[in-house]
Formats: C-alpha cells, structure tokens, sequence
C-alpha cells in the first residue's frame, strides 16, 4: 500500500530515467494523469498514453532524452507538500522554480495546473511538486 501515490509516481519517473528506461508504467489516477498532461505540455516527456483495465487504470510514459548526450529531459522532480507537512500558497507566495525555467505543480480549486496558470487565475493551493 503507497500513502503518497504523487511521490510514487515521481519515484517511478525518477528511477526509470536513472536506469535509461523509454517507457515507464504506472498506476493511474485523475491526478496523475493532470500532472502527465503537464509534463508533456512543458516538452518533459516524449508521449503519454492512458490504458484503462478492469481496475485502476495504467499510464504509460515514453521518457524524452537528449540524442547527443543522451541526458534525461527532467533534471530533477523533486516533490514538495508531502502528508505529514502540507505546503500551501496563495497566488502572490508561489514561488518560481529556477527563476521560472523549472514548473511548479499546484493543486488548486480549479484543478492541477502549473504555478504560472495559477498566478494568472489568481488562485492559491497546495504546492504539489517541482520540476526541471
């Protein structure tokens, strides 16, 4: 049993680009589906795939690399509220992930959206995870 399924889906993503990995599996749900749209929308990942069976559900992460180096595209996931210390914050106290070259993940009123979304709906949450 996971008590933090967004840290275990950030581990997964994490070790399997340690491991030079291309497609990573990993048990769906509607929050983490959000956070893979973002990833993919802010270029960190190569494609994304949703596969519903009986139960849960599986996401499925093509990893992006860089073709000279072969670097992974994400320098670091780092998550940020955990459930023994919640992080919250209003629109004006989101701070900015290296200097707004990195994206916050925020879990607002109005769904999952990435820290420059929810400054300019002006909205406040629990700051779930940064990437870059």
């Amino acid at each position: 049993m996971v008590t933090d399924p967004i840290a275990d889906f950030l581990t997964r993503v994490r070790n399997a680009q340690m491991a030079r990995h291309r497609i990573v599996e990993i048990p769906a749900s509607n929050v983490k589906k959000r956070i893979t749209e973002i990833l993919y929308d802010k270029g960190y990942i190569l494609k994304y795939k949703f596969e519903d069976d009986s139960k849960q559900g599986i996401i499925k992460i093509a990893l992006k690399y860089d073709m000279q180096t072969k670097e992974p595209a994400i320098k670091s996931l780092e998550r940020v509220s955990r459930p023994g210390l919640r992080q919250y914050a209003k629109p004006t106290e989101i701070r900015r992930v290296l200097n707004g070259l990195g994206v916050a993940i925020v879990s607002t009123s109005k769904g999952v959206m990435t820290d420059k979304e929810a400054r300019a709906q002006n909205v406040g949450g629990e700051v779930m995870c940064n990437i870059y």
